[in-house]
């Protein structure tokens, strides 16, 4: 692929190189029907399309991948859809590689594919249409051109080369325009008319001849003019003419110009005061909307924080849920073994019920107390 030289060493015509090797691939995806087959993911493709770069590389890339890994499964290699979000780098390797596995010899590496453009990508895509090409056994064959009759063509005199001393011969002396019919007459003498007033004229040339003989003979017919001396002052009659012309026009021009400069001065100006008036009524607004903007910014940045809070919350409660159920399983399998702590806390629980009972009894008997005490201090609340 890459020839090893320089680029100095090359000749002038080595950046059009690629233009051509793109009108080669171009028709064999035609030959392909890629437009048929690829109609829902690209658009008709131009002469010139991989052979420069656009202004949206990453669609011209994806545009390669899918072009690529259609014709390397038409080759008969399997080769997954490649999607938008991919990785670049992986599926420029992948598909050298097939490349490679086809026999081709790749001497650049798959960083130069990025682009989606270049010689590089056409002579990608140039080997894998080939290779698809081969699989469904179309070949480029030598036009075979039918076999002519060699025809035997008469040599004739060409009078109308005409040297310096022949135009020197044949130029007329007189000041107006010639016909120079001379050397017709002599090579075509006149007929001499019938001695018998009743005899019919009839030829007895042969029309093939005839026809040569006036197409020789028109080569002999030369129209000159003999240059004036006083030709210089038509000329500078018709500057005359062409400049007074042209001073009228452009007196309806300067005219018409002004007049379009003027409108577009007031067009101009009347621009200018709206644009200034929209920029005053808009001006607390825009204030207004940056001011949200800033707002709505530091409540992102809130929310982030509290959203990664949340997760180390979640993160902690996991683990400690986790933890509950190794617990619970231990419990359970305790259970299961030994049934002495669960007689333990039976026996725990009914004492702490008739403790409960006992202290319900003394708070009353308290409460009595006190409310007697109370009775005795204050009597006249009875």
């Amino acid at each position: 692929m890459a020839d090893g030289r320089r680029p100095d060493d090359r000749g002038p015509g080595a950046d059009y190189c690629v233009f051509a090797l793109m009108e080669g691939l171009l028709e064999k995806l035609k030959l392909l029907d890629y437009e048929k087959v690829l109609a829902k993911h690209i658009r008709n493709l131009s002469r010139h399309y991989f052979g420069s770069s656009c202004h949206v590389l990453s669609k011209q890339f994806y545009m390669f991948a899918i072009i690529a890994a259609w014709l390397i499964n038409k080759a008969g290699r399997p080769f997954p859809q490649p999607l938008k979000h991919d990785e670049p780098n992986a599926i420029a390797f992948n598909i050298l590689a097939e490349l490679q596995a086809f026999g081709v010899q790749v001497d650049f590496p798959p960083s130069r594919l990025k682009s989606g453009s270049g010689v590089h990508v056409c002579f990608v895509l140039d080997r894998l249409a080939g290779e698809a090409l081969k699989r469904t056994g179309f070949a480029f064959r030598r036009p075979k051109y039918p076999a002519e009759s060699p025809e035997v063509e008469a040599v004739v005199e060409d009078d109308a080369a005409l040297t310096l001393s022949k135009v020197e011969a044949i130029q007329p002396t007189e000041d107006d325009d010639v016909l120079d019919t001379v050397n017709l007459q002599s090579t075509h003498p006149e007929p001499q008319p019938s001695t018998t007033a009743g005899d019919i004229s009839e030829s007895s040339v042969d029309a093939a001849e005839w026809n040569l003989e006036v197409e020789r003979g028109l080569t002999q017919l030369n129209v000159t003019t003999r240059s004036d001396k006083k030709q210089w002052r038509i000329y500078l009659d018709q500057m005359h003419q062409h400049n007074d012309q042209i001073k009228c026009l452009m007196e309806d021009s300067k005219r018409y110009l002004a007049r379009q400069q003027e409108d577009t001065s007031k067009a101009l100006e009347k621009f200018s005061s709206k644009k200034k008036y929209i920029s005053q009524k808009l001006e607390p607004l825009i204030q207004e909307y940056l001011s949200v903007q800033a707002r709505l910014h530091e409540e992102q940045e809130r929310y982030e924080q509290a959203n990664a809070r949340v997760m180390e919350k979640r993160q902690e409660l996991t683990e400690i849920s986790d933890e509950v159920m190794k617990i619970k399983q231990e419990i359970d399998v305790r259970n299961m073994t030994d049934g002495a702590p669960v007689a333990w806390i039976r026996c725990s629980l009914t004492r702490l019920r008739q403790e409960v009972v006992q202290m319900d009894e003394k708070i009353g008997i308290v409460q009595h107390l006190l409310l007697q005490a109370t009775l005795k201090e204050k009597p006249d609340m009875i």
